[in-house]
């Protein structure tokens, strides 16, 4: 394998797929014509070599890191000059990012980390910009009139380590040594801003009341101290239009009000389920803000007629009483934007927040500009899907897909199919997809997410979650610190960071980032007080778990893992008892719950965590084996007898649970299984005397090892000569050839 050090440069062009939606030929021919006149010319003036184009991207090696550069500034400069004379929608806009680093050669083409650092860089420049590595930098920054503001070190995408970047600029005087500058405050333009204000506007209030009189609250009323950032709870909007087919709409004007306002690391903003819990409580507007400890309330009303909308929202000092800013709005439904961009401006100046760049660019971005598509993303959001039911999945699944459909540049409804299909997947829910659909489901839909997205929050939270359970602990942290970088604000996020770094070992960290996402959730839901006890369970915090636990489980009965963890909460908590109780009813539930099964299933946490999640669920009373099997070592089928049962042989019988099966092996070490509902194919292998079976799809395609035995039960299948247990079942069986 042959290895150099290069300087490369990536270039992008910023938006390339809306502008392909414009003029799709259009765009191309640009790109072609911007190949010929500046690229081309500039490559060859600079002594560099163009590897290849990536769609609209291109991969460029050079010898010189300095020629790199003055490369890339003559690119930026021919560009805007290009640029000044066209229309908007007919101008490219590059980004590029410059690295030096060790290159795999292969060919022609080159790979490697050195490439994939340029890569990250350059999602890191401005749009029109010039980013580079700090090795870059190191060789650049005394040979050339131009400036370096630092960015600081960056964490990026698949690189375990953060690293050093740094933006270029034309004015020579802007060096390391100088603190970077903040970008002037400007709001994004008003089509931009489509989405966010419209969800903003549906900031609804259960007791708006226009020139309504109002208290304010003492602070010493307050459930808990104010935070430092300015807090906001956003009430739920409501639907005055005495139609309720538009209820689904302001519910979900509100969700993704939430959600914008989210990604501003300068607000504090309370959850969703937290805000639409008050909604029904006869309390008035200053009691709500001391329950949820905010200093400010967002609430307002929606009322839509044919293609009418008319929108009244006010912001309420609840320490004061005082209305920071209220306006009303009457405009056709196709004006939407226009209203939203107005309403976000006027509510962050009246908070006094100072965005980031990188939240005005999140704040600016439209997730969709089709509003019926829009319309089944909120539909989608409004069915709930943790721990659904089968039909709720799938009414989920069809709304965003739906969404999709009208827009396939749609990130967060690909997002919600990513989410649903992550939990369908590491909860081992066979009813909807086979482990391995719905393991492939979530990547490619995060991965499509994240592609048109790359902040999309909810997208890197899946990504993290499966790295979690494919063992990949340092891409997990990254991805789920990338998730709460983006939504700083959302519990959700916050708690499944919690909840990874608990499972590699972090518990003081782990309890930090769970403490906050309560605390953005005063009220948690079922599925996150579920997901704070268990945070808290596996950092030894059992007082804190059992509470948590004990609320989900009496709001999800039939929960397994609501159960599961209570049963070992109980019993290093010495609840004797109790513990019994919760293992009992696990098993009338589950019935086939086992030691074995959890010990598989659990695979990816560290040895001494799933040691003393095993002893709990062994003290509460969780069996080794379904259905509490135990084999007589006497019985057992071991060796060239156990090989000879699964050489070209058929098996015939039934499970304990009752479901007749029928499973051939043949002599090459594959297996086929088929049952009323079941109809799979896999491999087997004999280690140890233990029969090892791995089924593509199932078990989060694991392969698991069980024990034959003959059969010398009294009470169950005589007829049946062997028994063949495993994590997953207990099955009586007779062979045939």
């Amino acid at each position: 394998m042959k290895r150099r050090l290069a300087a490369i440069l990536i270039a992008d062009v910023v938006g390339y797929s809306r502008l392909s939606q414009i003029d799709e030929e259009g765009t191309r021919a640009r790109f072609q014509l911007d190949m010929t006149d500046i690229f081309d010319p500039s490559i060859a003036h600079h002594r560099g070599r163009l590897v290849k184009t990536l769609g609209d991207g291109l991969l460029i090696e050079f010898q010189s890191v300095v020629d790199a550069l003055r490369c890339a500034v003559d690119i930026q400069k021919k560009k805007a000059e290009r640029n000044s004379g066209a229309l908007p929608e007919q101008q490219l806009v590059f980004r590029i990012g410059i690295n030096l680093g060790d290159i795999i050669v292969e060919g022609e083409d080159i790979q490697g980390d050195g490439v994939n650092l340029a890569d990250r860089i350059q999602g890191l420049a401005e749009p029109g910009g010039i980013a580079i590595s700090g090795s870059a930098y190191d060789q650049v920054k005394s040979k050339l009139a131009l400036g370096y503001i630092s960015l600081g070190e960056r964490m990026v995408k698949n690189i375990a380590d953060p690293i050093r970047v740094y933006r270029v600029v034309a004015d020579p005087a802007a060096r390391i040594n100088a603190k970077p500058v903040p970008p002037p405050r400007r709001w994004p333009p008003r089509k931009a801003l489509g989405l966010i204000v419209f969800v903003l506007l549906a900031a609804a209030g259960v007791w708006w009341q226009i020139g309504a009189t109002f208290l304010p609250a003492s602070p010493g009323r307050f459930a808990y101290p104010l935070p430092e950032k300015p807090s906001v709870a956003v009430l739920p909007f409501i639907n005055v239009s005495g139609a309720t087919e538009h209820d689904h709409l302001a519910a979900g004007l509100t969700d993704d009000l939430i959600t914008e306002l989210s990604k501003v690391s300068g607000l504090f903003v309370i959850a969703r389920h937290s805000v639409f819990a008050v909604r029904n409580k006869d309390s008035s507007i200053q009691d709500v803000a001391a329950e949820l400890g905010v200093h400010f309330v967002l609430e307002g009303t929606l009322q839509r007629a044919d293609t009418r909308l008319r929108i009244n929202v006010k912001l309420i000092d609840a320490l004061t009483g005082l209305s920071l800013w209220a306006e009303r709005y009457d405009r056709q439904y196709m004006d939407l934007f226009a209203v939203q961009d107005d309403v976000i401006g006027k509510i962050i100046s009246a908070l006094e927040v100072k965005l980031s760049k990188n939240e005005r660019e999140q704040l600016a971005r439209i997730p969709t500009d089709n509003l019926e598509a829009y319309d089944y993303f909120l539909r989608a959001e409004q069915e709930g899907f943790f721990y659904g039911d089968v039909q709720s999945f799938r009414r989920t699944l069809a709304y965003y897909q739906k969404a999709i459909d009208l827009d396939p540049d749609f990130a967060s409804a690909h997002a919600g199919i990513a989410r649903v299909a992550v939990d369908v997947w590491r909860n081992d829910y066979n009813y909807l997809w086979s482990g391995a659909v719905a393991r492939k489901v979530a990547y490619d839909a995060a991965g499509q997410a994240l592609k048109i997205d790359p902040n999309n929050a909810r997208a890197q939270t899946v990504l993290a979650l499966l790295q979690l359970v494919d063992g990949r602990a340092v891409e997990a942290k990254d991805s789920a610190y990338r998730a709460v970088a983006a939504q700083p604000n959302d519990a959700e996020i916050v708690a499944n960071l919690a909840l990874i770094l608990a499972y590699f070992g972090d518990s003081k960290q782990a309890i930090i980032e769970m403490d906050k996402a309560l605390r953005l959730d005063p009220t948690p839901p079922p599925n996150l007080q579920l997901l704070a006890g268990i945070v808290f369970y596996t950092t030894r915090e059992n007082a804190r778990a059992i509470p948590l636990i004990e609320a989900a489980r009496s709001a999800l009965p039939k929960v397994e893992p609501a159960r599961e963890y209570l049963a070992a909460a109980f019993a290093y908590a010495n609840e004797k008892q109790q513990a019994e109780q919760e293992a009992k009813q696990l098993l009338a539930i589950f019935p086939d719950s086992n030691l074995t099964y959890y010990t598989y299933l659990y695979d990816y946490w560290r040895d001494s965590d799933l040691r003393y999640h095993l002893s709990g669920l062994r003290a509460a009373g969780i069996p080794q084996w379904p259905f509490d099997f135990q084999g007589n070592p006497a019985d057992q089928i071991r060796g060239a007898e156990l090989r000879e049962l699964t050489n070209n042989k058929t098996w015939t019988g039934k499970h304990r649970n009752g479901t007749e099966f029928i499973q051939y092996f043949d002599k090459s070490g594959g297996t086929a299984y088929r049952s009323a509902n079941t109809s799979i194919t896999g491999t087997v292998e004999i280690r140890d005397d233990r029969l090892c079976e791995q089924f593509t799809g199932y078990f989060l395609d694991r392969m698991v090892c069980g024990y034959v035995y003959r059969n010398t039960s009294k009470e169950w299948e005589q007829d049946k000569p062997f028994i063949h247990v495993t994590p997953r079942a207990v099955m009586s069986f007779s062979v045939t050839p």
